[in-house]
């Protein structure tokens, strides 16, 4: 069996997720099960358009909250938190200790 090799990891959000299948269902005219599967999810789960989406990662970069990376802005944007306590939960599983400044300054950036 082939050993498969991770060349470049980038963490993609629903948002480019769902474009970038809506760009292969029309290249190819029909997508494959799990595709579909994937697909139905996101349009069930997607609220947010990408120039608020692409304003919304635009704002928190710009922040500069140390270690905060592009897999946790990501991640902030798929589910967009509504209090202090779901962003806090967001972070639970990673290796990363956040202010509580800074944790508002996202919450503030969020709510706008």
């Amino acid at each position: 069996m082939a050993d498969i090799q991770v060349v470049n990891e980038t963490p993609i959000s629903m948002l480019d997720m769902k474009k970038k299948l809506d760009e292969i269902e029309k290249r190819d005219k029909e997508l494959n099960f799990r595709a579909k599967k994937v697909k139905e999810y996101l349009d069930l789960f997607l609220t947010k358009d990408s120039k608020k989406q692409e304003g919304l990662k635009k704002k928190i970069q710009d922040l500069g909250i140390p270690r905060l990376r592009e897999r946790h802005i990501t991640k902030l944007l798929d589910v967009i938190p509504k209090d202090m306590e779901s962003l806090k939960i967001l972070f639970s599983g990673e290796n990363l200790t956040i202010k509580q400044e800074d944790l508002e300054k996202i919450l503030k950036v969020i709510k706008e």
